[in-house]
C-alpha cells in the first residue's frame, strides 16, 4: 500500500465580505470546525463608506485543502470574492512587528546595530531597553527577530500579513 503524501503549501487569501458584525466569527469558525489552522489574519475597512472589508488570511495546507478552503470561504454569506494571491501570481505582502529587546552596554550598541541593517526604527527607548518597529516580509521579520533574540529579546507583537495583488487590475 502506498500512502501518497501531499506537499503543505502556504498560501495567502484575500476575501473581500461585507463590513457586518459575525462575518469574522464565521469565517474563523469554518476554519475551527474543518480542522484547518490560520497563521495570519488581518481586516480592515477598504471602502469610504465602510461597507465592505478585505480579510487577508495565510494558512498551509495541501494544494486540494487550499481548494476546499477556496471554495467553502466563497460559499459564505457576506462573502463577495476570495482570491488566492499566491495562485494568482505577483502580490506584495507586508507585516509589522513591534519588537521589545533589552538595550544596556554592547547589547544595546548591538541591537542598534542590527536595527539599522534591517531598517527598523526606534519608537520607544529607555535605560534598558527599546522598541523597534519593522515592516517588510514575514521572513525579514522572522530573521529580525532571530538575531534579537540572541541580542536580548523580550517581546514581540506582530500585525499579520497585508497583501494585495500587483498591476492595475483588482484581485
Amino acid at each position: 500500500m502506498h500512502i501518497k503524501e501531499e506537499t503543505v503549501e502556504r498560501h495567502t487569501l484575500s476575501v473581500i465580505v461585507d463590513n457586518e458584525a459575525g462575518i469574522l466569527a464565521r469565517i474563523a469558525g469554518m476554519f475551527s470546525s474543518r480542522g484547518y489552522n490560520i497563521q495570519s489574519l488581518t481586516v480592515a475597512e477598504v471602502t469610504e463608506d465602510e461597507t465592505i472589508s478585505r480579510i487577508t488570511i495565510v494558512t498551509a495546507a495541501a494544494r486540494a485543502v487550499i481548494d476546499q478552503i477556496i471554495a467553502q470561504l466563497d460559499r459564505l454569506v457576506n462573502v463577495h470574492k476570495v482570491t488566492d494571491l499566491t495562485e494568482l501570481g505577483p502580490h506584495v505582502e507586508r507585516e509589522l512587528a513591534l519588537v521589545k529587546v533589552k538595550g544596556t552596554g554592547d547589547q544595546r550598541i548591538e541591537a542598534l546595530r542590527l536595527a539599522e541593517v534591517y531598517r527598523a526604527r526606534v519608537v520607544d527607548a529607555t535605560i534598558s531597553s527599546f522598541v523597534f518597529e519593522v515592516t517588510g516580509g514575514s521572513e525579514k521579520i522572522d530573521k529580525f527577530l532571530e538575531l534579537m533574540r540572541e541580542v536580548g529579546l523580550i517581546e514581540v507583537a506582530r500585525t499579520g500579513v497585508a497583501a494585495i495583488a500587483r498591476g492595475k487590475e483588482p484581485a
